[in-house]
């Protein structure tokens, strides 16, 4: 099926194509009149008038973080000639840019990591409800799927794992405690939450872990005193880490392993527990009945065997590097068992409520 390119854009260039029903509502208005006008052969083209227009497709309009979410873009137009419009950016300003579209929604489906931000958006009633894919889900996903099946898992990596570098560090921290410690003073690194998606549910989890919001203040507060260092993104702690700037690094699995594929030097150890942290799908519940209809054709390519290609090979160095949420689908090589990892669910319902609060003080007494 010919088709033409996805269209990408950035925060800087967003050609966004606008949904109006103006058109429609002025042919449905004429068509009374043309009616009159000819008799049934205006009849008969007005039929075929509307036959087209039903079996047009409109463009579908995605917001994705994820490093292979051009790769899937292409493919899914490619293989259903939907017209798909991609918006690629940081999780924080896709999620700010949604909340200001509240009252005139642009996207279909939004594709970022982390389920709290998804359940926050599922209680102010912007998601499509009650409909999952029909697939095998792997057990660790079953724990993700929301009772109301307001979004969808597609692939699960662990948030704030450790990750350094051989060459510096022999005897890294086994323990969460253990970052608090005088010998790592100055040499910590983590992004920013309010910025990187995968880092809220790490504070997320830490706070869960710890038994609520002040112990887990009263943690992150200690490592600051102990020279935390923040950066935005998983790449700039990652830079930060291979220039020396610091030692240790707080991110996302995926990162971190796919680091080791370019420096052999640079491990990553899962700190029990770890936080299991699923990429997620949601679909606009505002939008149109049509791309509605191709947004859940989105979400099921993606979890098809075409689509987990594209997923497991789309950003081999990055977000490629996850467990699979699929029964009879295997994660790369260099993903170790996930029965090998402890780790916690956390409760996206009750934290993703909290991460405006959270991420503010997070700001305000961290970062700055």
């Amino acid at each position: 099926m010919q088709s033409g390119p996805v269209t990408n854009t950035t925060t800087n260039n967003k050609s966004i194509p606008a949904r109006s029903k103006l058109g429609l509502g002025l042919a449905a208005a004429a068509l009374p009149m043309l009616a009159a006008a000819c008799g049934s052969s205006a009849s008969a083209t007005s039929s075929s008038s509307q036959q087209a227009k039903s079996s047009a497709k409109v463009p579908l309009v995605v917001y994705s973080a994820q490093g292979y979410d051009s790769a899937m873009t292409t493919a899914f137009q490619k293989a259903t000639g939907i017209p798909t419009s991609l918006v690629d950016d940081s999780t924080g300003p896709l999620l700010a840019r949604v909340q200001a579209e509240a009252a005139n929604p642009k996207w279909g489906v939004l594709w970022v990591d982390g389920d709290e931000a998804f359940a926050a958006l599922d209680q102010q009633h912007y998601l499509l409800r009650n409909w999952e894919p029909n697939v095998s889900w792997t057990s660790a996903a079953q724990q993700l799927i929301p009772a109301d099946k307001s979004y969808i898992p597609t692939g699960l990596t662990m948030a704030g794992t450790l990750v350094y570098s051989t060459k510096t560090v022999s005897a890294p921290p086994t323990s969460w405690s253990d970052l608090l410690s005088p010998q790592w003073k100055g040499q910590i690194g983590m992004n920013d939450p309010a910025v990187s998606g995968p880092t809220f549910p790490f504070v997320a989890g830490m706070m869960n872990y710890l038994g609520g919001v002040a112990k887990g203040e009263q943690f992150y507060s200690q490592l600051k005193a102990n020279g935390l260092q923040v950066f935005q993104t998983n790449g700039d702690t990652l830079h930060a880490l291979s220039t020396g700037q610091i030692k240790l690094a707080l991110i996302q699995s995926s990162a971190g392993i796919g680091a080791g594929f370019k420096d052999p030097s640079i491990k990553t150890a899962f700190l029990p527990p770890s936080t299991l942290l699923p990429g997620v799908i949601g679909i606009d519940a505002k939008a149109p009945a049509a791309e509605i209809a191709e947004a859940k054709k989105f979400a099921e390519f993606v979890l098809s065997p075409a689509g987990q290609k594209v997923q497991l090979s789309g950003d081999p160095t990055g977000d490629s590097l996850y467990w699979p949420v699929l029964q009879g689908v295997s994660p790369e090589s260099a993903v170790p068992s996930l029965s090998g990892v402890k780790y916690q669910v956390v409760n996206p319902y009750k934290w993703g409520a909290q991460e405006n609060a959270i991420n503010g003080w997070f700001t305000s007494n961290i970062v700055n």
